[in-house]
Order: C-alpha cells, then structure tokens, then sequence
C-alpha cells in the first residue's frame, strides 16, 4: 500500500532550517519539494490470510524531529538519549566514520523509526561554531550503538528501496546482523542482498557449478544398452538342424573302401 503525499511547501522547509539552526542537504530538500514524506507498505501471503511485511518510511518535514534533547520517559528528571549515551567507544572503528553524539557535539534528526527496531538519523556531526552543511545518514539500534549507512540521502534511498523494507534490513550494515527470522525473510526475497560480503569475496559461491554430463549420465546408458542387445542376434535354430554334415560317417551311412 502506497500514501500518496503532496509535496512540502517551500516556506515549512525554511522554518524547519530555521528552528533547527541547520541547512537541510540539497537532495533530502529536493525529495521534500517533491512529497512531504513517504509511507510505502506490502503484505504477504500466509495460509491465505495477508500478513504485513514490508515497511519503507521517511518522516516528513514536520516530523523530522530532533533526538536527545527530550527526555525519554514522561517523567520528572528523567534521563535523556544523551545520557544514556555509550562513551566507552569514543575512538570508533578506525574504518568507519567518527561517531555521532547524542549531545550538542551533534544534530540528530530522526528519518525513520524503524518499526521500533531503531532509528535512521540525520546526523550533523560538526556543530561548533557554526553547524556543518555536511550530513550523514546513521542507524541508531536498539542498544543505543550507531551504525554507519551512508554519505547522502539519496544513498540511503536506493538502499532503502533495493532492501524492500524488509524488518530490520539495517541490522545488515552491523556487526552482528540481523535475527535470524529476518534473515528468513531475506533468504526469501533477498538472497542476494543478504550475501553482499560473501558476494564480493566469494564470487564462485553463486556460479551454477552444474555439470550436464554428471546429471544425465544413468540416463545415456540405459538406451545404449538396449540397442546393442538385438544388434547381435544369435544363429538360427532351423539352419543347424537342416543343414547336412559334410562327412557322412557321423550320420552311420556306408563307406566305400
């Protein structure tokens, strides 16, 4: 089921970038300008009763909130996103990107909410003085871990489509990937997707190593079998008994002296 949205009015783009002291990335703009959001789901089948699956979603403007700076609960002096921050790993992996943070070191803004799985951010990691126009695409999981996506909106767009929203496709771009009832689903509609890695280094893994003269093998033998059998036929029974002997002493006739 698609929701058809009309496009976001120019003017509720400005004042989200001025509210928000930041300039939102010329592609995320453009897709705004075009439908204020998007809202695509699909079903499957099962025992003839259809079962939701599929959910691809991206806020829109009005909903492009920002995280950690409100508190968590609704409760006096609860904590927020930021202080529930992880700050053991502050370095990072030395082959990803350096982390956001939750607090004012970053600008965080949610792009989808991942069914409750996670969320997908806006992030602006370079705040001081003036916020960065640069921007990243993170997934934030349930354990409150980031996880890099993509450089651009559009990037992650085409990743979101090419995944089908599948439940909890971002979970592929982590280390510890996805549950294994979502890799069934994978395993289902993606194959391939869900193998990228083993792809890139295994190519072999997916090549049809089938072998025709293997496999049709017992089937060749049979009919050649049969065919030779009535090619040789055995001698006939009338000609040995009619023929006559040439020496005439093995039927008991006289000889002559």
């Amino acid at each position: 089921m698609f929701i058809e949205k009309e496009p976001a009015e120019r003017h509720a783009i400005i004042s989200w970038e001025q509210k928000n002291a930041c300039v939102l990335p010329e592609d995320l703009k453009s897709f705004y300008l075009m439908t204020d959001g998007f809202h695509m789901t699909w079903s499957v089948k099962f025992d003839d009763n259809p079962m939701p699956l599929g959910c691809m979603t991206i806020n829109s403007i009005s909903k492009l909130n920002r995280l950690g700076a409100s508190p968590i609960y609704t409760l006096p002096n609860a904590p927020t996103l930021a202080d529930l921050e992880d700050t053991d790993d502050e370095g990072g992996d030395k082959d990803q990107p350096e982390k956001p943070h939750l607090d004012s070191r970053s600008l965080i803004f949610e792009l989808d909410p991942c069914g409750g799985n996670g969320k997908v951010c806006l992030v602006y990691k370079n705040t001081k003085p003036v916020v960065s126009p640069e921007s990243e695409i993170w997934f934030l999981d349930r354990a409150l871990y980031w996880h890099f996506l993509t450089k651009s909106f559009t990037a992650y767009y085409r990743l979101l489509i090419t995944h089908l929203g599948l439940p909890q496709w971002q979970y592929a771009f982590t280390s510890y990937g996805i549950s294994p009832q979502a890799k069934q689903w994978f395993n289902m509609y993606k194959p391939i997707t869900i193998n990228t890695e083993q792809l890139s280094e295994e190519a072999d893994l997916f090549v049809n190593k089938l072998d025709p003269n293997k496999v049709f093998r017992s089937k060749n033998k049979t009919p050649v079998l049969k065919k030779k059998l009535p090619s040789q036929p055995p001698p006939s029974q009338k000609g040995q008994a009619g023929a006559s002997p040439k020496n005439p002493t093995q039927v008991g006739g006289p000889s002559r002296r």
